[in-house]
């Protein structure tokens, strides 16, 4: 009980956000209830996956503005090879018909290229991850539109999208989605990493004082390279399980995620100045920040103020930040 005090003390815009929700949830119909609840666990286990990707990076001091494309290159890599042999409008109608989960693996070895290449720049020639990350935003988005021609995919197996979009058991009308297990499994397993093996305790001490932990005899670029590889294979996964929920893919898949990834990192109480963060923070933030989205639908608000009060939360969370930065000093 004194933990969660703490960590509500320390997160004041994460008991703002739950208290409008909640002021909503009793002034409106229909919030509260089923449907609502399975779109939010639905929405939140994508990002949650992107958002674990992102926590490492910023742990360690840095960022990765190349998550959102990814996680796009992804979807429409899943989106090519999975469409159905049968489907007239398929976008490469040499290709044979893949298994989706041998699709996976096709697009998280694709992932792990892709982190490799910015975790290698980062650690072996310094360029601030801001720089490095921003590059390989701008190529990897290219390189979706040559990829598909700048054309929507669709045309997808039937199993690929049922065995994602899936639910399971019925109490009184709720059906429990399978992305809900997805995000338990991914949890548990990063809270793992990070609290019980080498690799976290050394990402903390790099965030903590990078030069302080190289001279303990940490591996800092081994390190960080690794942490810029667990983020590909988490931003290719969540391109996969995307493409099938969405039920399409395209270019434009994934633009901003990236945004709501570290902000919702930075509302679960993920520090930008390096060496704080828990993955029950991040599922927090990412589920708040889901939870934002869906009051706005629910207050009516045109949808292109969604993105001016995203950014607000954003800059007011980040600015929180920081001040409890500065005052621990």
């Amino acid at each position: 009980m004194k933990k969660v005090l703490n960590y509500l003390k320390s997160n004041p815009i994460v008991v703002m956000l739950v208290a409008v929700s909640l002021i909503v949830g009793l002034t409106t119909k229909n919030f509260f209830s089923w449907g609502t609840l399975s779109s939010l666990i639905s929405n939140t286990t994508i990002r949650f996956i992107i958002a674990l990707g992102v926590s490492g990076c910023l742990i360690t001091k840095g960022t990765d503005l190349s998550a959102g494309r990814q996680v796009g290159l992804a979807a429409c890599l899943s989106g090519i090879l999975v469409q159905a042999a049968d489907y007239s409008g398929r976008l490469y109608p040499k290709l044979p018909e893949m298994n989706m989960f041998v699709i996976l693996i096709v697009v998280i070895l694709v992932g792990i290229l892709i982190g490799f290449v910015n975790g290698f720049i980062i650690a072996k020639f310094k360029i601030p991850p801001f720089i490095t990350t921003l590059g390989t935003q701008t190529i990897i988005y290219g390189l979706c539109l040559i990829l598909t021609d700048a054309q929507p995919i669709g045309g997808f197996q039937k199993i690929y999208t049922s065995l994602i979009t899936g639910r399971i058991g019925s109490v009184k009308g709720f059906h429990l989605p399978y992305l809900f297990f997805v995000a338990i499994f991914f949890g548990l397993l990063f809270w793992f990493i990070y609290n019980k093996t080498r690799h976290g305790k050394y990402m903390y001490a790099i965030g903590g004082n990078e030069i302080a932990a190289e001279v303990s005899g940490v591996n800092t670029d081994k390190s960080i390279i690794l942490i810029y590889v667990t983020a590909g294979i988490m931003y290719a996964i969540a391109g996969w399980l995307l493409a099938a929920k969405s039920g399409g893919a395209s270019a434009g898949m994934g633009q901003g995620y990236e945004l709501e990834a570290i902000a919702g990192c930075t509302i679960g109480g993920v520090s930008t100045t390096g060496g704080i963060g828990t993955v029950p923070g991040v599922l927090i933030g990412v589920l708040v920040f889901e939870l934002l989205k869906i009051v706005l639908q629910f207050l009516g608000v045109n949808p292109y103020y969604n993105y001016i009060v995203q950014g607000l939360v954003i800059v007011v969370a980040v600015g929180l930040d920081i001040r409890k930065h500065i005052k621990k000093k």
